[in-house]
């Protein structure tokens, strides 16, 4: 029997924490057989993103048909799209694709650096949310796509009702940056999921975010429910940061590899 088929629209993390490499990574880590449609190549390590190129859209429309006509995929999942062209095309494809999409609406790296297009945030609301499945953005991306400052968890509700207004059917809200427990909000505006891990004392957390919906995606097409799958990425990821390692002289990635070495 083949592995359920994942398939990573994303960038290029040169340092190998986050991006496509982490997303990878992941996937591997989850027993699903991972692909790659490349959006952009970033210089990156763990210091920072030193320069980003993204791909053409002809390039990358190239990429994810290949993958998707030939391989098929039980599940798609995107990540950083730098500009509104690339945000277009790819909600296009991922809407004529029968496969669960995992939308991490990249617009910061770990280090503060942009890898989102300001002018593309308008693409982002009307094209790619609408073609998503779950939507999983941090606290700052939510700043950056509704204009709610989240503060507390009270305020976590609010933010998932209006990332829910721009039609993806799930909403994962992530408060890895509240102070306290490490608390998420799954719902799709009747249900509600709280996903709740301690809090680890570890600074190298870099490529979380794209680990957590790589490893939701990885879920999906293994044929679990989202909450379910959701639940089980959470406790993936929490794993991988308390097993975060230091590389370079800034902040290192999670360790991917992790329930490997138990």
């Amino acid at each position: 029997m083949s592995l359920p088929r994942v398939l990573t629209v994303a960038g290029s993390d040169s340092g190998g924490g986050a991006g496509v490499q982490a997303d990878l990574k992941t996937m591997l880590a989850l027993g699903v057989h991972g692909m790659s449609v490349i959006t952009a190549v970033t210089a990156q390590n763990s210091l920072g993103v030193q320069g980003a190129w993204e791909l053409p859209v002809q390039a990358v429309r190239a990429q994810y048909r290949s993958v998707v006509d030939d391989i098929g995929v039980q599940a798609v999942k995107t990540g950083m799209l730098a500009s509104a062209e690339l945000v277009e095309a790819v909600a296009e494809l991922i809407s004529g694709t029968e496969a669960p999409a995992v939308v991490d609406p990249v617009g910061v790296s770990k280090h503060g650096d942009p890898l989102l297009a300001a002018s593309a945030l308008d693409s982002v609301r009307t094209k790619l949310l609408p073609a998503a499945t779950v939507a999983t953005p941090n606290l700052d991306e939510v700043a950056q796509l509704t204009n709610i400052r989240v503060e507390s968890e009270d305020d976590l509700r609010r933010a998932a009702a209006a990332v829910l207004e721009y039609g993806p059917r799930w909403v994962l809200i992530k408060g890895g940056h509240l102070a306290g427990d490490a608390v998420d909000l799954l719902t799709d505006g009747s249900a509600e999921h709280w996903l709740r891990a301690p809090r680890h004392d570890n600074r190298h957390t870099h490529g979380t975010g794209c680990t957590l919906a790589s490893a939701i995606a990885s879920g999906l097409a293994k044929g679990l429910s989202v909450p379910e799958a959701a639940r089980k990425a959470k406790e993936y990821v929490t794993g991988a940061i308390a097993a975060g390692f230091s590389l370079g002289a800034g902040i290192g990635p999670v360790d991917h590899g992790w329930r490997l070495r138990e």
